[in-house]
């Protein structure tokens, strides 16, 4: 990130999330499965799960992440942790792995400067941020890379992750506003909000159902468990309501409050034709969010590029690849068979 620098690597990042959609909105690309795991205990509720996404001809993404809650206070690691790796489509063999954390903030953040970009007001300055954890700085920061933003309202129920947040942006080099604000001045004064919060199973929701500006938009980040929402219904039902994988969507975003004809079209279809999104800028619609394996397969695309422009990476044996495809075995240097003496084939009578 250093060699490439934070707003290259963002815009890069904007601009494939937002052709990969664009593509998937124009059926060039193959389906995407919603995720599948296990619910775990780990001081609360946490999450392992696995999202494939196969691009035939070329490879198999494969991310797997563990979402844990108690991370941060228990362990000092971060609430998300994942691994990416890529399979090679015509061998099947393993051709890179990598880190999830970081592109997982940084395509997520992305995906909801593309949604905002299509459906908010041109003009919006003001962003409101419920919860201000690691996911909010990569909020802001693909934003900022959008918008002309000038003020930045925050709002967190743990007040060290507020009182840190200015300092975790300040690479931003912008003459931002910063102000620690309650959830509702947050749902008033913005013109763009995102939630991305740790909310509990049944907890929600963490946006307040108050008086909004008319052409609100919201990026709905952190649903990810059956139950677990971040939005009041009153504001879904009102709003125009987009999504990206409408199958986990249903299951694990906000769109499991809503029945089925409330739900907008896919996000893709606006990427595909942006001209649609246009009538929408001036009434509130949400991005529910949940984030799908097509996403870290475009992120996984553009840290390859990277690697090879910088040289970065390195080329480690993983896996085991014998001298002899039908022999499983490594050879063993100086040794021969038990008696000392190669094996024998034993040629049947019946085959002289």
């Amino acid at each position: 990130m250093q060699l490439v620098g934070r707003d290259a690597l963002m815009d890069r990042m904007i601009d494939r999330m937002a052709s990969g959609m664009a593509a998937l909105g124009r059926g060039e690309v193959a389906p995407t499965p919603p995720r599948g795991g296990f619910t775990r205990d780990s001081a609360g509720i946490g999450v392992i799960e696995w999202m494939p996404h196969h691009e035939p001809g070329k490879g198999m993404t494969l991310k797997t992440v563990g979402y844990t809650p108690a991370n941060p206070l228990h362990h000092e690691l971060p609430t998300i942790l994942g691994t990416v790796t890529r399979f090679d489509d015509v061998t099947g063999r393993l051709v890179a792995l990598a880190d999830g954390v970081v592109p997982t903030a940084i395509r997520t953040g992305a995906m909801s400067a593309v949604a905002s970009r299509l459906l908010a007001r041109p003009d919006s300055a003001t962003v409101g941020l419920i919860g201000a954890g690691a996911q909010s700085v990569t909020q802001l920061h693909a934003l900022t890379r959008v918008f002309d933003v000038h003020r930045v309202l925050v709002s967190d129920i743990e007040p060290e992750h507020a009182a840190t947040f200015a300092r975790r942006v300040a690479f931003l080099g912008r003459d931002l506003e910063i102000e620690l604000v309650t959830a509702s001045t947050v749902a008033a004064e913005s013109d763009i909000i995102c939630t991305a919060t740790t909310v509990g199973v049944g907890e929600g929701p963490v946006l307040p159902d108050t008086a909004m500006r008319e052409h609100v938009h919201v990026n709905a980040v952190g649903a990810d468990l059956p139950g677990k929402t971040e939005l009041p219904l009153g504001l879904l039902t009102r709003s125009l309501v987009t999504y990206d994988h409408l199958a986990q969507s249903r299951v694990e975003g906000e769109c499991q409050q809503l029945l089925e004809d409330a739900v907008g079209p896919a996000l893709a279809t606006f990427c595909a034709d942006p001209g649609s999104a246009v009538a929408w800028r001036g009434r509130s619609t949400v991005f529910d969010s949940t984030g799908f394996a097509f996403e870290d397969h475009l992120a996984l695309d553009l840290f390859l590029e990277l690697a090879i422009e910088y040289g970065l990476g390195h080329t480690v044996e993983v896996e085991y690849h014998p001298v002899d495809s039908l022999d499983p075995y490594p050879p063993l240097v100086g040794a021969d068979s038990v008696a000392g003496a190669p094996a024998r084939s034993v040629v049947p009578a019946t085959a002289a």
